[in-house]
């Protein structure tokens, strides 16, 4: 299997861990009752709890871009050293972010995501070359 194909995997695990971190920080402000209703009224969540939620949903705008490009290089066999670098500078970009993101470190937090950008870029590119 290529490498960036397991890249891929293990973005998928970042992306659940992610998940599982903000939900349980999140259910640490909200009730359970609540989280098990309907949630028809919003129960807001601050501090780390709120920025890991940014932190998911940010993760969620691009990882269906880095999927898409990684499995469009798997179906033109067009795997290169760009695409294993790109996929590489993503995924630990993605898995850097949150905990700089938790922390609340706010320039790093952006040199990261600006990381893991440039990573994907690299795979869209290879599309093209």
């Amino acid at each position: 299997m290529a490498p960036e194909l397991q890249l891929l995997g293990l973005a998928v695990v970042v992306g659940i861990v992610q998940l599982g971190w903000a939900a349980v920080a999140a259910r640490r402000q909200q009730t359970l009752a609540w989280a098990a209703g309907p949630r028809d009224e919003p129960m807001p969540i601050t501090g780390t709890a709120a920025r890991l939620d940014r932190a998911f949903r940010n993760f969620m705008e691009t990882f269906p871009f880095f999927a898409a490009a990684v499995l469009s290089v798997a179906a033109g066999d067009r795997f290169s050293d760009l695409t294993l670098w790109g996929s590489g500078l993503y995924v630990a970009g993605r898995a850097l972010y949150v905990p700089i993101y938790a922390a609340g470190i706010p320039r790093v937090r952006t040199l990261v995501w600006a990381v893991s950008m440039v990573g994907l870029l690299m795979v869209v590119a290879a599309l093209f070359v």
